[in-house]
Order: structure tokens, then sequence, then C-alpha cells
């Protein structure tokens, strides 16, 4: 049988390693032989919008930023004001792979632990009680993912759950949506774009994890959060002089529905992978549904796995064992998967020989 080499590894590390899907490469192409407005004011960002705002089913302002992190730290730094916070998972993004940009800005990242990544009105209450006076920053914006850090998803209920708890306490609830289509793609998923743009007062759609060379559409929903944003957007050094880059992309990806293509073939990948690990009597960490995979095995088999597929180690245990993160993305070819099927199990059995 023959095992991947060193200097072959199967790439199940990330979704954004690959460069960009040859349609939106080509759109790129188009959109650079052609002489465009800047400042995210040209054609192609313009049909993007309109295209987008087609999906919620009504008016939103629509911009288009580089990277994830950065539309994170734009939004909130023009949603809050000094003194308020932001409610987070102890997962969430914000708070542990965006080097504190969030409180950078000055704003207070309040973490709540969770099992699985999501939030619900029942585990933010809480924190809402212990902030109750001027001498504790106020919480204001309730942040979430989705797909969650864990690669967990929320239901068309959780989401109204959230959206009614936010409404009653005059809170914002903001989503972040690097991996939003691999969210809405899986199977048995009930929430759409218009549905989330109902509940939320704004969210991004991500581009850079779904097949774009960068980019995200930051939704802005709420008329109140809308007023100067532009301002905001150049006062953080976001707005791109050449904003037909990210524009014309997500033209590409929603014109005909091809961001959740990309996103169903990574679901499907990921599938797979659990298909394929839990007949080699694989645990999981958490039930997610998305292109995120997270096997708990023993620390010797996760060094020796190493060797022949490149992933992330997610947490190590007091056990003996890890979890590790085996991420789809969508150009994953089937062949990696299968190859992946006999990697497992060749490690597995050296293990069983030890």
């Amino acid at each position: 049988m023959e095992i991947a080499t060193d200097n072959a590894r199967i790439s199940l590390r990330n979704d954004y390693s690959e460069g960009a899907h040859p349609r939106l490469l080509q759109a790129l192409a188009v959109a650079s032989a052609e002489i465009n407005r800047g400042y995210g004011l040209d054609v192609h960002s313009v049909r993007a919008a309109a295209l987008i705002r087609d999906r919620l089913g009504r008016d939103a302002d629509i911009h288009f930023l580089a990277g994830g992190t950065q539309t994170n730290l734009v939004a909130l730094a023009a949603f809050l004001r000094p003194h308020e916070a932001v409610i987070a998972p102890a997962s969430g993004h914000i708070a542990t792979h965006e080097t504190g940009a969030i409180e950078a800005g000055g704003h207070k990242v309040l973490t709540i632990a969770t099992v699985d990544g999501k939030l619900s009105p029942d585990l933010i209450q809480p924190c809402l009680d212990g902030h109750g006076s001027e001498h504790m920053v106020k919480p204001r914006l309730v942040y979430i993912s989705n797909t969650t850090e864990w690669g967990t998803q929320y239901s068309a209920a959780e989401l109204q759950a959230l959206g009614a708890l936010c409404r009653d306490r005059d809170l914002l609830l903001y989503v972040d949506g690097a991996r939003l289509a691999s969210a809405l793609t899986t199977p048995g998923n009930d929430v759409d774009l218009a549905l989330l743009s109902t509940e939320a007062d704004a969210f991004y759609i991500g581009g850079t994890k779904n097949g774009a060379l960068l980019g995200e559409a930051l939704v802005i929903v709420s008329p109140a959060l809308r007023t100067d944003f532009r301002h905001v957007i150049k006062q953080r050094g976001a707005m791109l002089a050449k904003g037909m880059v990210v524009g014309a992309q997500f033209e590409a990806l929603f014109e005909d529905g091809l961001y959740f293509v990309l996103a169903t073939h990574a679901n499907a990948m990921a599938a797979r992978l659990r298909e394929i690990l839990q007949q080699a009597g694989v645990p999981l960490a958490v039930d997610s549904p998305s292109n995120q995979v997270f096997p708990i095995l023993p620390d010797a088999v996760v060094e020796r796995l190493g060797q022949y597929v490149e992933f992330e180690t997610w947490e190590r245990r007091s056990d003996g064992t890890t979890v590790i993160r085996l991420m789809a993305s969508w150009a994953t070819p089937e062949s990696d998967i299968e190859a992946f099927t006999a990697v497992l199990a060749h490690v597995l059995a050296e293990d069983q020989d030890r």
C-alpha cells in the first residue's frame, strides 16, 4: 500500500490555502482590463451588492472589505461607543485569533464558556446581570459566528431566540460569517440570508474561505448603524482603492449561486471524512455538520498522522489525547479524501502494533 510522503502531504489544514476558483480569476481578468471607479464604487461592486440584496429580500448597506479580522474590527469600531463592550463565546474568533484587535480598539470582549461554540439567551443573561453600573463596561453587542470555531451551526430557532433577546435588551446582534457559506449549505440547515437579515443587525458574508482570492461582504441591516460607515472604513485603512478586486469576485460568486455550490462541495468532502473516522472507531469532539471535523486521537497517532496529513492541532488534553481539526475546502479533491482513508488505516494499525 502506498502512503503519501512528507513531500506530498494531504492538505486538510484550512479552507483558504488554495488561491481562487477559476471563474473568479476570470472575472478579475475581465475587470482588470476595464477602467473602473475606485473605492468600491465600480460597476462590479455595485452589481454584487444588488445580487446580495436580492438574496436578502430587503434593503441593506453592503461594503466589501479585504479580510475577516479587518471586517470585525471596522464594524465594531463603528457600532460601539467607547464604554460599550462585546459579548462573545470564549472560542470566538475575536477572542482567540485576532491578536486582541477589538480590545486594542478600546472595546472589552466579555467571553462566555460554551460547550459547542454557540451562545444562547440563557448563557448571555448572567453576563448582562453582572454589568449593571457605570463602574463597568456596558454590554452592547452580541458576537456570534456561523459556523462557529467548532464547526457547529445555528438553527433558525436559535438565531430567532438570540434576536429576540437582543431586541428586548437593546443589544446589537452581529454575525461573523467567515464560513457562513458552509453553515447555509449543511444538510438540514433551515437558515438563509433572508432569515439572517431579519435577526442580525449586521453580518458578513465570507469570501476568503469559500473560493475567493480575498474579500468579505459586510451587510449592515440596521439603518442606525449605516451613517458615515464609509468614513470609518477609510479611517481604519480598510478602503481599497481598487475595490473592484473584491466586487468582481462577489459578483461572480452570486450571479448564479456559485457561492453555495462551492460550500456544498466542501461540506460533502467533510461528511466523507466524518464517515471514514467513525468507521475507524475514532470519536469526534463535537457534532459539527460543516466543513470542519474534530477527531480525538492518541498523541502518538497525531504525531504519526502529521507525517502524511496537514491539519491544525486544536486542543491538547491531559489524558494523552489531542483534538485535531481536519478542514475540507471548496477545492478539496475526492482523491485526497480517499488517500486519507488509507493513511488513517495505516497509522491506526501501527499504533495497535506498538
